[in-house]
């Protein structure tokens, strides 16, 4: 038993204030009773080393986590100082400690009155199923529920997988986000993480499209995440995430339109094609402005291979309009989420201006 408790670990705090308690001293008791019912989570979780600071031996230590005993070993080196089942923040704050046990000689980080700031859990955070979770997502199983916790570690991390925790090793970590007091990897990285370990298509289409129908992410920032894990390649991804991309486009029309009428901008026609008379196809277009000769076309796409040949694409086909003397302006999704009404002051300056620019070129609006 003490082999096993050897080594340095850190504690986890499931859904407290990330970053903000009073350091422990040498003299604080370490009562079980009252360490059970402490509301702050750090305090019911530490590691070996921490527990040897506070004055309890290896011995004590091994009395304490016997079978029947009032403490129990969590995790390798972390000890949950009572003896009934852990909760989800219980489990959540020890995969942290367990995972940023090798960050730093000694005794795991903890704030200090001079740096609260002072991440408790350094370039150690949650991702995956659990992530999503705490981000509120509806289609993702409740935390006890969940078998495994993953968690991203520098790559040259010798932490291992074990027990519930499954540790990911990157070469380089994304800023985390504080989610209910936790370090936590952007949307994004979680889904891809998350999506790395399931094989049921209908189950990572309802991931996908409820974190863009939500207003989570993006779709973009999706696809990027998956592409970098090489996800694609796989077939129940690539269903799903043409099911994204028509869900990111859905939420990006219905902001289009909301924009429209919520500031007074005149009524466009909707989903045209343009053509010259008798001529070639000039285009698609969401939202068009006949008399002022103004376009609106929004930045959803579906993933591609060759990013350069598909941005090459869109400017040769705004350079024709815009040699027509139709002005074209590109809206993203995240400023229509982000900046609606900044959006909506750049079309109708457009709009505003097409009496100083000479008339456009005669155009045949079809529906698309």
């Amino acid at each position: 038993m003490s082999a096993f408790l050897d080594g340095h670990v850190t504690a986890v705090t499931g859904r407290t204030e990330y970053g903000n308690v009073n350091a422990m001293t040498h003299d604080t008791p370490l009562s079980p009773r009252t360490l059970r019912h402490h509301p702050d989570v750090r305090r019911r979780i530490m590691t070996a080393a921490q527990l040897r600071t506070h004055g309890v031996s290896t011995a004590e230590l091994n009395e304490h986590c016997r079978p029947g005993g009032t403490w129990q070993l969590l995790l390798p080196s972390v000890v949950l100082l009572h003896s009934g089942p852990p909760t989800s923040e219980e489990r959540l704050h020890g995969a942290l400690l367990y995972a940023a046990r090798e960050s730093a000689p000694g005794v795991p980080t903890q704030p200090t009155a001079g740096d609260p700031r002072r991440p408790v859990y350094p370039e150690t955070m949650i991702t995956g199923l659990a992530a999503l979770t705490l981000y509120g997502f509806a289609s993702t199983p409740p935390l006890l529920s969940l078998d495994r916790v993953d968690v991203l570690v520098p790559r040259p991390r010798r932490v291992r997988t074990t027990g519930y925790v499954r540790v990911l090793r990157v070469p380089d970590l994304p800023a985390p986000v504080a989610v209910t007091g936790l370090p936590v990897a952007p949307v994004p990285r979680a889904l891809a993480d998350a999506v790395a370990g399931l094989t049921d298509a209908d189950e990572v289409r309802r991931l996908l499209t409820e974190a863009v129908r939500d207003g989570h992410c993006e779709p973009a920032a999706v696809v990027h995440e998956l592409t970098r894990a090489k996800l694609l390649n796989r077939p129940h991804v690539v269903g799903a995430v043409d099911s994204l991309v028509a869900e990111g486009r859905a939420v990006a029309e219905a902001r289009l339109y909301r924009m429209v009428g919520e500031y007074g901008l005149p009524d466009p026609v909707w989903n045209v094609d343009l053509r010259l008379p008798g001529g070639p196809h000039l285009g698609g277009l969401d939202a068009y402005w006949p008399e002022q000769a103004v376009a609106v076309e929004l930045e959803t796409r579906a993933p591609s291979r060759d990013e350069d040949a598909t941005w090459s694409r869109y400017a040769r086909k705004r350079e024709r309009l815009e040699r027509l003397g139709i002005t074209v302006v590109r809206i993203g999704p995240r400023k229509l989420r982000e900046c609606m009404e900044q959006q909506a002051a750049v079309v109708r300056t457009a709009l505003m201006a097409s009496g100083d620019r000479d008339p456009a070129a005669y155009v045949v609006v079809l529906p698309r």
